[in-house]
């Protein structure tokens, strides 16, 4: 399985995106050299490039030769965020470089809130042109302040309002013209040029001059060590890394994890479904920590850790625990609408802040438990305040797991009794039994109560969840539709894969929610009467489609697993990235992008696959992925 081949240019494509990063924040970079989407100083914060949801006057920073003979050839070097983008003219060839500064080693240092993009001659001469449009306040800023301030040789423009400014530094003059920076300049073999976009918080002092060179070849080098410490050896490695890279571009600093670096990326060109993924879902950050400490990462595991310990305490403990959190652990995510954005391709309304963040979704305590429970696997050393976390998720799980609720998608109709959340209640409290049974100190009657509550609830979703008539899982109690996360069923232990309603539940999803080319829709959208209370539809959802995929191995068809699996590596970009849906019929990519949830499945996927298992009646998938 190999990256798929590079497409010609076409303009507007999700996939036509490359994403930087450095764990403060990410930019993308669209194929024709063009950062569309920029929020600094971190993942949530007002976009100061924004023309990814809107037009090029919403701001952008194109770098790029006046005449291209042919579309660039773009990569990342090695296994890391650092973007080399070769383009051919008539003329030469010449390299752009983009990438944002690493941390600095130590506990607690934070990255640069800054994009460097290098400007390299290889061969020939080539003309290239430089246009930075900065609208800070997502494009809101017509024509921003503007001054321009000679620095020692370099050119330095602030761009910024008094209370907001954004540094424009170059090694060769430029210009400004009606609120854009511009430079047209010509670079031979060995020539190099470099530009560098910095924020200035209130208060802070100015930042000095970036080194361009010495940063590149500190984050070079940080990427080369991150790397090397993956511990996945098995087909298609570099895959694995990418998801991985991709992963770690997620995680913040301070050890919140993001679902996605963007917002209202739509999952029907056109339609409502547009949502702002900038934020820490406790679930979303919980499978992320997961995938990375099984692949060797357990830093970023342990640092979510403290983060989540640290958030839910401040935040009035597992009772008032909510469903997102912003990077800092705020609990205000109101929803609003910025109006004046028209949406990628038209698809309005484009959304900051996200009304989620007050739903009641069960399975979360069991994606947070079944993390802690890895990251002990893999040698996490047990922690008082994680123990009593866990103490209280089990609580909050016996008080409310017959309650309905949102579920994992997040619906915003009427609440239900989601199956998938009463199987991840039931796995919350099974994680939890499994880390306090390694303490040297046991409360029996509390362990004598938590195997009650476990049996409770999992012979109530049997009972209640369960078709025997269609030999199937139900999407909810009562309903006869599907739905894709009941494919982890058995990746969760809840039943062993050879077990009939396991393997009727993966055939019926197969049969009844799955496009043409068998990629696995989360549920049935109608044009009437939506589970979600939306309207409109979706494209497949690419996690539910790996995990289709292993289900299929679990179950004792590993062919289609493999050949499903391939049809998803295919469906990467270039560059070894995935959003969140894609649309087989368009054949394209939808929704937020890059998302968490389709790298960690693909991760997990490929480890899965790397490691045939055999079956037996008392088989736990989780055991199966144990690190």
């Amino acid at each position: 399985m190999s990256v798929s081949a590079q497409p010609a240019v076409v303009p507007g494509l999700i996939e036509d995106h490359a994403v930087i990063g450095n764990t403060g924040s990410a930019a993308l970079v669209h194929r024709d050299g063009a950062i569309t989407w920029l929020c600094l100083p971190r993942f949530d914060a007002p976009a100061v490039l924004a023309s990814l949801l809107g037009t090029d006057d919403h701001g952008l920073w194109r770098i790029a030769p006046t005449d291209a003979a042919e579309p660039p050839v773009r990569r990342y070097e090695g296994a890391g965020a650092v973007l080399v983008t070769d383009w051919h003219t008539a003329t030469g060839t010449a390299r752009v470089v983009d990438f944002m500064p690493t941390p600095t080693p130590g506990p607690g240092n934070a990255p640069a809130p800054q994009v460097i993009r290098m400007v390299e001659g290889l061969t020939g001469t080539v003309v290239m042109r430089s246009l930075g449009r900065l609208r800070p306040g997502y494009g809101t800023t017509s024509l921003p302040l503007v001054r321009d301030v000679d620095d020692a040789g370099t050119r330095r423009i602030a761009v910024g309002s008094a209370s907001e400014v954004y540094w424009l530094d170059a090694t060769m003059p430029v210009t400004v013209h009606q609120g854009d920076v511009r430079a047209e300049f010509t670079v031979g073999a060995g020539q190099q040029v470099v530009f560098a976009l910095t924020h200035q918080a209130p208060g802070e002092l100015v930042p000095p001059v970036p080194d361009g060179p010495t940063a590149l070849q500190a984050a070079r080098a940080y990427w080369r060590t991150w790397s090397a410490r993956c511990t996945y050896y098995g087909p298609d490695r570099p895959a694995v890394l990418r998801a991985a890279t991709t992963l770690k571009l997620l995680c913040h600093h301070e050890g919140g994890i993001v679902a996605a670096p963007t917002t209202s990326l739509p999952e029907e060109i056109g339609g409502q479904r547009n949502w702002d993924y900038r934020y820490v879902w406790p679930r979303d950050s919980a499978l992320t920590a997961t995938a990375l400490t099984r692949l060797g990462h357990l830093d970023e595991a342990l640092a979510w850790r403290q983060w989540l310990t640290r958030t839910i305490a401040t935040a009035g403990g597992t009772q008032r625990m909510q469903v997102i959190y912003g990077l800092g652990g705020e609990k205000d995510l109101t929803e609003r609408t910025l109006a004046h954005l028209p949406g990628y391709q038209a698809s309005a309304p484009v959304r900051v802040g996200n009304g989620a963040a007050g739903q009641l979704q069960l399975d979360v305590f069991g994606e947070i438990a079944d993390a802690l429970w890895t990251m002990e696997q893999a040698g996490a050393a047990p922690d008082p305040a994680t123990d009593l976390l866990l103490l209280d998720l089990a609580r909050q799980v016996e008080q409310r797991w017959r309650h309905r609720d949102e579920g994992i998608w997040e619906i915003r109709g009427p609440r239900r009794h989601f199956t998938h959340s009463k199987v991840m209640a039931w796995v919350a409290v099974d994680r939890t039994l499994r880390i306090l049974e390694r303490r040297p100190v046991v409360d029996t009657v509390l362990l004598a109560n938590l195997h009650q509550l476990a049996d409770q609830i999992h012979a109530d979703v049997c009972a209640n969840g369960y078709d025997p008539q269609n030999n199937t899982f139900t999407q909810s109690y009562g309903s006869p539709d599907l739905d894709g996360a009941l494919l982890l069923i058995p990746r969760v232990g809840f039943l062993p894969p050879d077990d009939k309603r396991v393997i009727g539940t993966v055939e019926a999803i197969q049969r009844h929610l799955t496009t043409p080319d068998g990629l696995v829709r989360r549920y049935v959208t109608r044009e009437a009467d939506n589970v979600d209370g939306l309207a409109g539809h979706e494209g497949a959802f690419l996690a539910c489609s790996f995990w289709l995929a292993d289900a299929l191995h679990l179950i004792g068809r590993p062919a289609e697993a493999h050949d499903l699996t391939e049809r998803l590596l295919a469906l990467r970009s270039d560059l070894g990235l995935l959003a969140e849906e894609y649309d087989p019929a368009e054949k394209r990519q939808l929704g937020n992008y890059p998302q968490g949830f389709s790298a960690w499945s693909l991760a997990d996927s490929l480890r899965l696959m790397a490691a045939p298992l055999p079956l037996s009646e008392r088989h736990r998938a989780d055991d199966a992925l144990r690190v």
